[in-house]
């Protein structure tokens, strides 16, 4: 059970964590010094976590930058479980998707967050920069309701041998959870990944299908494995 008594500030750690897990390009390269030290300086993960995020930014560093763009392509944009767009864990590619998007982009808005072009409201990175502008215990909780996205995001990049998943450890321990490595569901073929679910069916097999259900994520939680999708 997570507890949410006096929650660590880690409005700083959340946007390093948010760039960790955007594109490895020259940007994120020439300020990785700076973000080692933000995550260092705001002590809201334990020293183990935060070796590990050591090590992912050593990696990050590789004098090889073609490589680490390629291998980030590979993982996140070309597999289901690893998607860092939450709605596909949830929605998958049902019709509730657009609207679900629609909420949380007006969520933003009402916080004086407002995105850039191109940018989908889903998409982890932006999640975190947005949950990181909330307090403490505000951004522990919407942390916590996604809590079980993280997890199976997690146990994939496990799978894969991936140093990234160090940084869905920490979003759980921030979240005030523990990772927990769960079954990840295999990959499904791709012309059953664009079938639309049955309209009177209930929740769909992707995640909660019921358009009246409450937005931003908000996100059900389900005792079964979690489907990962790609846009």
């Amino acid at each position: 059970m997570a507890l949410f008594n006096n929650p660590p500030v880690a409005s700083k750690s959340l946007r390093v964590l948010a760039r960790l897990l955007g594109y490895p390009d020259a940007e994120l390269r020439g300020n990785l010094a700076e973000l080692r030290q933000a995550l260092h300086g705001e002590r809201a993960l334990p020293p183990q976590r935060l070796a590990e995020l050591d090590a992912l930014i050593d990696s990050l560093a590789h004098p090889e930058p073609l490589d680490t763009e390629a291998a980030y392509v590979e993982l996140f944009d070309r597999g289901r479980a690893t998607s860092l767009h939450l709605f596909e864990h949830v929605h998958g590619d049902s019709r509730d998707r657009g609207p679900a998007m629609i909420d949380l982009a007006q969520t933003y808005e009402k916080a004086g967050m407002y995105l850039a072009e191109g940018e989908m409201p889903d998409f982890l990175p932006v999640v975190l920069e947005f949950t990181s502008t909330q307090p403490p215990r505000e951004a522990r909780e919407f942390l916590a309701e996604m809590a079980h996205i993280f997890n199976a995001i997690f146990s994939a990049l496990q799978q894969r041998g991936s140093a990234y998943a160090c940084v869905l450890g920490a979003l759980l321990e921030l979240a005030g959870e523990k990772a927990q490595p769960v079954q990840v569901a295999a990959e499904e073929p791709i012309d059953a990944a664009w079938e639309e679910p049955l309209v009177f069916d209930g929740c769909s097999s992707k995640g909660q299908a019921r358009p009246d259900q409450p937005q931003p994520i908000h996100i059900v939680r389900k005792g079964r494995p979690i489907e990962g999708a790609q846009a």
